[in-house]
């Protein structure tokens, strides 16, 4: 169950292995990278957009499989290549506009602890580092790359009362389309 303060959470920000990704590296014998992302996750990204939420991407890789994901995404909060990602959540809040107290960060390993812990929501995924997971105000039961990203944006729209009438879009889509 999610923390109260749920319903002021507008931009949700996201490391990428072991986040949007199982946290396996993958590289092929000419040493290119590949990640694989789970479409839940994907669809749940493009739900909360929908609601005119932001998302962005704070990772320590720089790498083409992530920049093509965000790409496709529609998520042009990207900060890549980040060795130390605070001065990066620090940029990202100032650029937006939005204040930490309204952004929700989802990590998994402990160069995400100091953004987990400024964020107003911070969350761990079910199988984060321990340290992770003390420093989270929420834990998910959905490992990284496994929907955890879709388990926390369908609890915040569940807990704002928005959940129902994005799904009902869907199950309604031939009706609205007369």
């Amino acid at each position: 169950m999610l923390p109260d303060r749920t319903a002021q959470i507008r931009l949700l920000c996201l490391d990428v292995d072991g986040v949007m990704t199982d946290g396996r590296l993958q590289l092929d014998g000419e040493g290119r990278e590949m990640k694989t992302f789970h479409i839940h996750d994907g669809l749940a990204i493009r739900l909360w957009q929908s609601t005119g939420r932001t998302v962005a991407v704070i990772t320590g890789r720089a790498s083409k499989p992530v920049s093509t994901r965000c790409r496709e995404l529609g998520i042009t909060l990207l900060a890549d290549g980040q060795s130390k990602k605070l001065p990066a959540w620090r940029e990202l809040l100032e650029r937006t506009g939005i204040p930490a107290k309204e952004a929700a960060m989802v990590g998994d390993d402990l160069p995400d602890i100091p953004l987990i812990m400024a964020a107003g929501l911070g969350v761990a995924v079910a199988n984060a580092a321990p340290e992770v997971k003390t420093a989270a105000d929420h834990v998910t039961t959905c490992s990284g790359g496994q929907g955890a990203i879709r388990e926390v944006i369908e609890s915040i729209l569940k807990s704002n009362g928005e959940w129902d009438q994005l799904v009902k879009s869907y199950t309604h889509e031939e009706e609205n389309s007369e």
